[in-house]
């Protein structure tokens, strides 16, 4: 498995951990003026959970990859936390930034994967 897709899975399984929901994986690869290769996109009802699972995302990153973040920002207010890990960016939202911000349309050219929201 290449270090990208592990990159991905571990981050949906952080996401998953702390109770994340409306997880998507959107593959930005082989599209023009791209930042990373994918984008992780998920939400959190609270601000507390929204930091909550960013701090799971990094917690389970160091312990299973050893990979650490190049940047976080956003855990100030904790409305909208990205999450860069080069390849994949993460980013949490609260539903009405996400809802705002709208990644998934902006960024519709490109293959979705939605993860099922776990019980």
């Amino acid at each position: 498995m290449d270090n990208t897709k592990q990159l991905v899975d571990t981050i949906v399984k952080g996401v998953q951990e702390k109770k994340g929901s409306g997880i998507t994986i959107i593959d930005l690869n082989g599209l023009d003026g791209v930042i990373c290769k994918y984008f992780v996109v998920c939400q959190g009802n609270s601000p507390m959970q929204v930091e909550a699972i960013a701090d799971s995302v990094d917690d389970m990153l160091r312990k299973e990859l050893n990979e650490k973040p190049v940047k976080v920002v956003g855990l100030e207010n904790a409305q909208w936390v990205a999450i860069d890990y080069v390849d994949v960016m993460v980013h949490i939202f609260l539903p009405d930034t996400r809802e705002y911000y709208d990644l998934e349309g902006l960024w519709k050219d490109a293959k979705q994967t939605v993860i099922p929201d776990l019980d």
